[in-house]
């Protein structure tokens, strides 16, 4: 059924030459970018080295276009699923706005570029970082996990962990246990995250046979997961304080944010197994304000 609509859907594509430079932008995946960029930068404002600001746009730029670079090469590799799920449906190759071959190239080449100049104008070891986060992203979380396990998004969910840990180290030129940290803080975070989406997206992901964990364990099972992962949540964003690698402020924001975060995990596990009870929305998009806002906690505490 999944092969019969890809063919059908790969035939719609072929001759579509209409593509514009927002489509090309579609492909980047700007929304998961952003938060890519937001991260990388506050990772060079929290290392302890200074950086030209030159340098430092130089570092948030190839930062940001090999985040984008993997989504466009994501989007090449899932179009068959993502012209199934409503959701996806509309983004530039289901559409055919952009032929597959085209995005392919435009990651291709987008992800070497930032990686060369990278290196050659910042640093060799951030340059390996973003390289190696792309690389997962791609051939550990897109084509091995995605479609083969319900805990995909687990360990898959590390690559979009990485840019804080490359801004430090276009910074610093090392790294130190403090950006590991801010690596947990994302990776504990990224399964409630998408898992929440998934709760109230499960028919999308079932009728593309994606193996996420509400479709294959339930939702019972999911809710259960994402509570534990918010009680691990809340402990690892204890650390940088634990640790004085920050004060007060960052604290108290973490406990407000995390204390929020648990209870709209316990209002989602206690709910009964329907989308529409809205726990499941409200959990998913809190937390992309709860990780904006820890890392600024972060950044403002490192001022004073």
């Amino acid at each position: 059924m999944l092969q019969s609509k890809s063919l059908k859907y790969n035939a719609q594509i072929l001759g579509s030459n209409d593509s514009s430079v927002s489509d090309f932008f579609s492909l980047l995946k700007p929304r998961v970018m952003t938060l890519a960029v937001f991260t990388s930068i506050c990772g060079v404002i929290l290392a302890p080295q200074s950086i030209h600001p030159y340098f430092f746009f130089i570092s948030i730029l190839c930062i940001s276009i090999g985040a984008g670079a993997s989504g466009a090469i994501n989007m090449w590799y899932d179009r068959d699923i993502d012209s199934l799920m409503e959701r996806t449906k509309k983004r530039p190759i289901p559409i055919g706005k952009v032929e597959p071959l085209d995005a392919l190239g435009f990651g291709v080449v987008l992800s070497v570029i930032s990686t060369i100049v990278l290196g050659l104008a910042v640093n060799y070891k951030a340059a390996f970082l973003l390289a190696f986060s792309i690389f997962f992203y791609i051939f550990v979380y897109t084509v091995w996990l995605k479609r083969r396990t319900s805990q995909n998004i687990v360990i898959g969910g590390a690559a979009g962990a990485f840019p804080p840990v490359i801004g430090w180290v276009c910074s610093a030129n090392d790294i130190g246990f403090f950006p590991v940290l801010l690596f947990c803080i994302i990776f504990f975070w990224t399964p409630p995250h998408f898992w929440a989406l998934a709760l109230y997206k499960d028919i999308e992901y079932s009728k593309a046979n994606v193996p996420m964990l509400p479709v294959v364990k339930g939702k019972r099972v999911t809710k259960n997961q994402i509570m534990i992962y918010a009680i691990f949540l809340f402990l690892v964003s204890l650390l940088p304080y634990i640790l004085s690698y920050s004060g007060l402020f960052y604290l108290s924001s973490a406990l407000i944010l995390n204390i929020y975060f648990c209870y709209l995990s316990f209002r989602l596990l206690r709910s009964k197994d329907s989308k529409h009870s809205g726990f499941a929305p409200k959990l998913f998009k809190f937390s992309i304000l709860y990780l904006y806002l820890m890392f600024s906690s972060l950044v403002v505490d490192s001022l004073f």
